[in-house]
C-alpha cells in the first residue's frame, strides 16, 4: 500500500511547489523561488499556516501591493529566463483582482506565473462572504473568473483532492516553452484547510530541464530554401532568443553568414552593441539603422518574436514587396503570424539548424557591408540627442539626454529596467547593450507601474548585478509602494525618476493626433485648481529610501556613484522637459484619428493618417 500523508490543500500544495527543482548550470535549485504574500480573510488562516510551516524550504514574501508583488514576480522569471518563478497569493475579492492586471503582463510575455488567489466557500453555506461577488445567473462565479483570459490554465480548487491533477497540470504549463504563461489555481478558502489523506509520491523531488524542440524536416527545408533564396536577410531577435539562451548562437551565425540583427523591446540585449551586426531597436522606437535595413530587406527571420505593432510599424516598415517572413519559434501560433513560414523550434535549436544546413551561404556582399555604414549614421546622429545639454540653457533636459548621462554612469553587467511611457521609445534607441539580459523593458503590456516592482524582481534573481530603474513621474505615482518593500528586504535598487510633470508621452501622441492639450500634462487638466506641488524626494523619504534632487545633469553620474555604494535603495529626482523627444530613427505607429472632428488639426491629422495606412502590408 502506498504511504500516505494527511495534510491539508493549503499544507499539500505548498509541499509540492517546495519539492520542484530547476537545474541552472549543471546545479539543482529551487524551481520556486519563493512565494508573494498578502493576507486576508482568504488565505490567512490554511495557507497562511502552511507558508510559515514551510518556510524555511520556500520563503515567503510580504509585498505592499498584489498588482506589485505579481509584477515582481512576472520579473524575476523574466531575468531568469523562464527557468526559475514566483507565486503570489492573496485574499478574495480586491484583493485576487488586483493581480488581474500583472497576470496580463505575464501573459502578453509568455513568462511563467504562478497565482493563488483564496476563493468563496465550496460549500456556499455562508454566504454571500466578505468580498464576495454575486451573479443572481450564475452561482458558480466569483471575482477569480477575471482570470480566465489571462491565464494559460486556469482552475477553481473545491475538493482537496482536486489539487493533485491540477498542480501537475499547472506545472505542465509553467515549464512548457510554447505553452508557458500564468497559471490560476483559485482556492475556495474551506477547501484550503480541508484534510485529505495525499499519497507521498506527490512530494518526491522532481527535476524540471528546458525543453529545446528540434524543427521540423520540412519546415526546416523550406526555411533554408527561402534564406538561400535571399540577397538581403534581416534577423529580428525577440524575447525568446534570451529566453532560449541562444544569444551566442545568434551572434555566431549573424557574424559568419553577413546578417544584420534588429532587436524588439523583448529581445534588447540579445546581440552587444559593439557586435559589427547589430543595429539595435526596430520599428516604431527603433534605429534609423534597424529601420532602414528593414525596408530593404528581401527576408526576415523573425526569432522568438510576437512581430507586434511597434516592432513591424503597424506593418508599413517593410517597403519590399517580394519580402518573405520565416517565423523561428517554439509557439506554432506565433510562429505561422503574417503568412510567415513558420520554423517551430526552440531558439537556440532552430538556429544551430539552420546554420548547419545552410552550409556555405552568406548574405549578399554588399548588403553586409552596408550594416557598418547606417550604424556609424546612426551613432551621429544619436549622439547629439544624448549628449549634456550646453550649460545655462534654461530649457530642462529630455529623456534622451537624461539617458545618455545614466547610461555613462553605468558599468558593464548593470541592467536597466523601464515599462511604459515615453522612456521605453527612447531607451530602445539609444540604450546600448553589453551583457544579455542587461535591458529589461515591459513593452508588450506596456504596464504603467511596473517599473519599480519589477526592478525588485530583477535584484532577486540577479542580486550580484546592478539594477537601475528608469520611470516617469506619472508611473511612479501609480505604483511606488515595492520601494519600501526593497528597503525592508534588503534589494537595493536605484530609481532614476523623470519628473516631466504629467503624461508627456500622450500628450505628444496627442498633438501627433491634431488634438489639442487636454487632460495629460498637470498644466492641461481641466477643473484643476493649483498643480500639485509633489515632493518626490520627501517621498521617497517616506519610504525608507534614499533621495536626492539632481538640478544639474552633469551632477546624476556621481548621485549614482553614491546609489550604488548605499546601503539601501535611492531615488534620484530629475525634472525633464515634456516636449523633447529624438526625432531621429522610430516610424509611423497606427494610432486611430477621428475621420470628423471640430479641429482643423485633427482634419489635417486625419489626411495623413490615411495616407500611411496605404503604406501598409495586406494579408498579414
Amino acid at each position: 500500500m502506498n504511504d500516505i500523508i494527511r495534510l491539508t490543500t493549503a499544507q499539500a500544495l505548498v509541499r509540492m511547489m517546495a519539492a520542484q527543482r530547476a537545474e541552472i548550470d549543471g546545479a539543482q535549485v529551487p524551481l520556486f523561488a519563493g512565494v508573494w504574500a498578502i493576507f486576508g480573510h482568504g488565505n490567512v488562516a490554511a495557507m497562511g499556516d502552511a507558508l510559515h510551516e514551510a518556510r524555511d524550504a520556500l520563503p515567503t514574501y510580504r509585498a505592499h501591493s498584489e498588482q506589485g508583488m505579481v509584477h515582481a514576480a512576472t520579473a524575476f522569471a523574466k531575468a531568469s529566463r523562464r527557468r526559475r518563478m514566483m507565486a503570489c497569493t492573496t485574499s478574495i475579492g480586491p484583493g485576487a483582482l488586483n493581480m488581474v492586471t500583472g497576470a496580463a503582463v505575464a501573459h502578453v510575455s509568455r513568462l511563467p506565473l504562478l497565482l493563488l488567489p483564496g476563493d468563496i466557500f465550496a460549500t456556499r453555506l455562508p454566504d454571500p462572504v466578505l468580498q464576495q461577488i454575486e451573479d443572481w445567473g450564475d452561482g458558480t462565479m466569483s471575482a477569480n473568473d477575471a482570470f480566465r483570459p489571462v491565464s494559460r490554465y486556469f482552475d477553481r480548487i473545491t475538493r482537496p483532492e482536486q489539487i493533485v491533477a491540477a498542480f501537475a497540470r499547472a506545472m505542465t504549463v509553467l515549464t512548457d516553452p510554447a505553452e508557458c504563461g500564468p497559471v490560476t489555481l483559485a482556492l475556495c478558502q474551506d477547501v484550503q484547510a480541508e484534510a485529505w489523506d495525499f499519497p507521498a509520491h506527490l512530494f518526491e523531488t522532481r527535476l524540471h530541464r528546458p525543453r529545446r524542440s528540434r524543427p521540423d524536416t520540412d519546415e526546416l527545408t523550406d526555411a533554408v530554401r527561402l534564406i538561400r533564396n535571399a540577397r538581403r536577410p534581416l534577423v529580428i531577435a525577440g524575447g525568446g532568443v534570451l529566453y532560449s539562451g541562444a544569444e551566442a548562437a545568434l551572434a555566431q551565425f549573424c557574424a559568419d553568414r553577413g546578417v544584420p540583427e534588429a532587436e524588439t523591446q523583448s529581445g534588447k540585449s540579445s546581440l552587444a552593441d559593439a557586435h559589427p551586426m547589430a543595429t539595435g531597436g526596430i520599428g516604431v522606437a527603433g534605429t534609423s539603422a534597424a529601420n532602414s535595413l528593414a525596408a530593404d530587406a528581401d527576408l526576415v527571420l523573425a526569432v522568438g518574436t510576437r512581430l507586434q505593432d511597434f516592432t513591424t510599424g503597424s506593418w508599413s516598415l517593410f517597403a519590399s514587396q517580394d519580402l518573405r517572413i520565416v517565423g523561428l519559434n517554439t509557439q506554432a501560433f506565433d510562429a505561422a503570424k503574417h503568412a510567415a513560414v513558420p520554423l517551430v523550434a526552440d531558439a537556440r535549436a532552430g538556429i544551430e539548424a539552420l546554420d548547419a544546413a545552410l552550409a556555405d551561404w552568406r548574405a549578399d556582399s554588399a548588403w553586409t557591408e552596408s550594416v557598418a555604414r547606417v550604424r556609424d549614421e546612426w551613432r551621429g546622429a544619436a549622439a547629439s540627442f544624448t549628449a549634456l545639454p550646453e550649460p545655462g540653457r534654461p530649457a530642462p533636459p529630455s529623456d534622451a539626454e537624461v539617458i545618455g548621462a545614466v547610461r555613462r554612469a553605468c558599468r558593464p553587467g548593470d541592467i536597466v529596467v523601464c515599462a511604459a511611457g515615453g522612456l521605453p521609445g527612447e531607451l530602445q534607441k539609444h540604450w546600448n547593450t553589453d551583457e544579455p539580459l542587461g535591458y529589461h523593458v515591459e513593452y508588450g503590456f506596456s504596464c504603467m507601474g511596473y517599473e519599480i516592482a519589477g526592478g525588485l524582481g530583477v535584484k532577486l534573481a540577479a542580486p550580484d548585478r546592478e539594477v537601475v530603474v528608469m520611470v516617469g513621474d506619472g508611473s511612479y505615482l501609480m505604483l511606488n509602494s515595492e520601494l519600501a518593500t526593497s528597503v525592508m528586504l534588503g534589494l537595493r535598487i536605484t530609481v532614476v525618476l523623470l519628473d516631466n510633470h504629467g503624461f508627456g508621452c500622450i500628450n505628444r501622441l496627442q498633438a501627433a493626433c491634431g488634438g489639442a492639450p487636454f487632460n495629460n500634462l498637470w498644466r492641461d487638466s481641466q477643473n484643476m485648481r493649483a498643480p500639485p506641488a509633489i515632493d518626490f524626494v520627501a517621498h521617497a523619504r517616506s519610504l525608507g529610501a534614499r533621495a536626492e534632487k539632481i538640478d544639474d545633469l552633469g551632477g546624476l553620474a556621481d548621485a549614482m556613484s553614491r546609489a550604488r555604494d548605499a546601503d539601501r535603495s535611492t531615488v534620484l529626482v530629475i525634472d525633464t522637459d515634456p516636449n523633447a523627444t529624438t526625432t531621429e530613427g522610430g516610424h509611423w505607429w497606427d494610432v486611430a484619428v477621428p475621420a470628423v472632428s471640430a479641429r482643423r488639426e485633427v482634419e489635417t491629422a486625419y489626411d495623413a493618417y490615411l495616407a500611411r495606412r496605404a503604406s501598409q502590408r495586406v494579408g498579414n
